[in-house]
């Protein structure tokens, strides 16, 4: 009997996994909402299920509906992608309980990595350096508040402790904008994680952000698939990602790649994960940012200089069939970059712009271009979800020709009916300082300040 998938997702992730499935000789189940009716991602699964309304409340977000299509269609297992319901661990345990195989961490590895507060604790006791912070704040207590404040010190960040993705952060820079600042993170981290608590954490002013690709057994061992580099973001949202990390040196690569091992191995973590690091670039120290319990999206940089499918790996595992992996048979050959195609407008203040695609024409797709995506000429880019149109991720025998491969696929890119970030992205990394990876997680808010000087 052939084994079936049920995608707990849509757009170009659902897309991606099911073109795993099929590579693997298994059939896929999509799930969609009503405005997904007619997508990409129910197009090329081998089954599709209605689950509910268009707001992801209404349907992506349905534990019992997914769970009922998995029944209905006799589904093995669930993969649940990115977002929604990925880092669930009652959604886990759920699909484990209806008899279907959960593909991603067990529940308690969710838990323990979903709570801040708890997965900088158990990285601290794993040995993994972590930066200055407070314990969970949950109430009003102002004293306390600026007591805890100033004992991190300013500039500080605070982050809802059930938040993931640069959801749920901000930065404080003095004293008089604590109170406010933390009573509305709360009150946002409530409505999107159904947990209001915060903690505070030492902002470092030029960082990078730093991942490590890991993937664990379920016994204690672990490996890693090197590192990323995710420094390009705006509002916290990484927007341009790369493998391996530019100009770290050898003894922080190593020391990044062995803590996030000593990580998965001090909690049994099975499957895919990332270990997120800042790393400070005035001290040239590295620290624990948060554990992602699920794949990335970015991953495919790392599938491009590895040679791995990881999705495929993650089935695999979920299913039985993976067996030991050894960290010497993990290379690394070339550089990827990738750029997060959205559908906005950058010279908006990059407000998203919905609307029915009129004309699309990818780059050449070839060994060096890849393209990921959800969308088709035709398909609507609707106000419900994120407006990311696609991912492109090029590859090059080093840094400089992946760049120059990337800027040739945005060139190349032709799409109407939407606004895109498109000629954004090209001219970003046609930047001298992203040329020269001295990229920090301040790199756009400073390119927008030195091209409003030069016009002014």
């Amino acid at each position: 009997m052939v084994q079936k998938i049920l995608i707990a997702n849509r757009g170009e992730i659902a897309c991606r996994i099911i073109e795993s499935c099929h590579r693997m000789g298994l059939e896929a189940v999509a799930v969609y909402s009503d405005i997904d009716r007619h997508s990409r991602h129910v197009a090329l699964a081998d089954q599709a299920i209605a689950i509910g309304g268009s707001h992801a409340r209404d349907s992506y977000l349905k534990v019992e509906a997914i769970l009922a299509a998995g029944r209905e269609t006799a589904a093995t297992a669930i993969h649940p992608g990115y977002g929604f319901l990925s880092e669930n661990a009652a959604f886990a345990q759920a699909v484990s309980d209806a008899g279907m195989v959960w593909i991603g961490p067990a529940p308690a590895n969710i838990i323990d990595m979903g709570d801040k507060e708890r997965a900088r604790k158990i990285a601290g006791e794993s040995g993994v350096p972590i930066l200055p912070g407070s314990d969970r704040i949950d109430g009003r207590d102002n004293h306390a508040l600026q007591s805890a404040a100033r004992g991190v010190g300013y500039p500080l960040l605070v982050k809802a402790a059930a938040g993931g993705g640069g959801i749920g952060m901000r930065q404080i820079k003095s004293s008089q904008d604590l109170i406010p600042t933390v009573e509305s993170t709360q009150s946002m981290a409530e409505k999107a994680f159904g947990d209001g608590g915060v903690y505070l954490e030492r902002f470092v002013p030029r960082a990078k952000h730093v991942e490590v690709q890991i993937f664990g057994f379920g016994d204690g061992t672990a490996i890693h698939l090197h590192d990323r580099e995710c420094s390009i973001q705006r509002r916290f949202q990484k927007i341009v990602e790369e493998a391996p990390a530019p100009h770290i040196s050898p003894t922080i690569r190593n020391q990044l790649h062995r803590a996030a091992v000593n990580l998965a191995r001090a909690q049994n973590y099975s499957g895919a994960g990332t270990v997120e690091f800042i790393y400070d670039c005035d001290r040239e120290l590295a620290y624990f940012l948060e554990m992602n319990t699920r794949i990335q999206v970015e991953h495919p940089v790392t599938e491009m200089v590895t040679g791995i499918d990881l999705v495929e790996w993650q089935i695999r595992h979920a299913l039985g069939g993976l067996g030991r992996i050894s960290q010497d048979s993990i290379s690394v050959k070339g550089h990827a970059i990738e750029c997060r195609l959205y559908a906005e407008r950058p010279d908006k203040g990059f407000l998203p712009s919905p609307g029915t695609i009129t004309q699309l024409n990818w780059p050449t797709v070839d060994e060096r271009c890849r393209i990921d995506t959800g969308v088709r000429q035709g398909d609507q880019i609707s106000p419900f979800y994120d407006p990311m149109i696609a991912k492109v991720i090029a590859y090059g025998e080093d840094r400089d020709s992946a760049i120059a491969r990337q800027r040739y696929a945005l060139n190349e890119l032709v799409i109407d009916g939407v606004g895109t970030n498109a000629r954004f992205l090209s001219e970003l990394i046609a930047d001298e300082r992203f040329g020269a990876a001295d990229t920090t997680t301040g790199f756009i808010d400073d390119y927008f300040m030195k091209r409003s000087t030069v016009s002014a």
